[in-house]
């Protein structure tokens, strides 16, 4: 992209003089294009992707930022603008600086997350749609968990991999037979502020030694569905659950229902990756 071109918009956006004086390419983006810039301002970075490709999701990535933000619970990228030049869509957000973990990490890690899903909607849902990784995530508003852990979260998925041929006709039987199950699954709750996306990858360490959120996939649904995510992928020290539990006690049998929450991170992973993950997917699905 033009810097150029990219100074004069984000300007026109914020409304401040911002010169772009070095960038430097950044590794790890999967889907994105992340860059360190320095800037009059100071150091920021500038997220790039397809605005073709991937139509609105920064806008939504940066809404979801700012509902992470307003809680003022656990500290989050800051965003300061998003917007297209041609075919190219940016987000435009503080630099994060990173620091040596504070011995209390993880604890604090655990506390925090738990005060942000403290915050509650009148609703499973968000008042717009994002991503999970590249794939599209509806958040239509549902009075219920089992409707949207169902309706929001794992049929769009099924739908997906089976257009691809990555289930089969027993595959499904077996999703319509745990679909019955999920209202007695779940304890009831309020909607909880959710990452929605929370693994190894998507957490740094900030300057101060504490935890901050990048790249959500922010809704208001069961707690259980943060927590149990990073597990996924080999779980966080144990004192980050024991936090956890301290500030805001998990029902009973929360460490049972792991893998039904799982089911949809799998699903994504599934649909973006192939069917390596297949067989996790069908060890738990055939439990009905």
């Amino acid at each position: 992209m033009d810097l150029a071109l990219l100074e004069e918009e984000i300007g026109r956006i914020t409304g401040e003089n911002v010169s772009i004086l070095s960038c430097q390419e950044l590794t790890g983006g999967d889907i994105n294009r992340v860059y360190s810039i320095e800037t009059n301002q100071g150091a920021k970075c500038v997220k790039l992707n397809s605005a073709i490709d991937f139509p609105g999701m920064f806008e939504a990535e940066m809404k979801g930022l700012l509902e992470l933000s307003r809680k003022n619970t656990i500290d989050v990228a800051i965003p300061l603008a998003c917007g297209s030049i041609e075919e190219t869509s940016f987000l435009f957000l503080e630099y994060i600086h990173s620091g040596q973990q504070q011995s209390t990490f993880w604890i604090d890690f655990g506390r925090k997350l738990a005060k942000m899903h403290r915050a509650t909607a009148p609703f499973f849902g968000l008042e717009h749609n994002n991503y999970i990784g590249s794939l599209q995530q509806s958040n239509e508003h549902q009075s219920s968990w089992a409707d949207f852990f169902i309706t929001c979260r794992l049929e769009p998925q099924i739908k997906l991999a089976n257009a691809q041929r990555l289930l089969d006709r027993k595959d499904l039987d077996y999703f319509e037979q745990f679909y019955t199950k999920i209202p007695e699954l779940f304890p009831k709750e309020n909607p909880s502020l959710l990452h929605g996306d929370l693994w190894q990858g998507n957490f740094m360490v900030g300057p101060n030694g504490q935890p901050v959120l990048i790249d959500p996939a922010v809704y208001y649904g069961h707690r259980e569905m943060d927590v149990s995510m990073t597990l996924l992928f080999g779980g966080f020290p144990g004192s980050f659950y024991e936090s956890y539990n301290e500030q805001w006690p998990l029902e009973a049998g929360w460490r049972d229902r792991v893998d039904y929450c799982n089911l949809y991170p799998l699903l994504v992973h599934l649909n973006l990756f192939g069917n390596s993950y297949l067989p996790a997917i069908r060890r738990i699905i055939k439990k009905f």
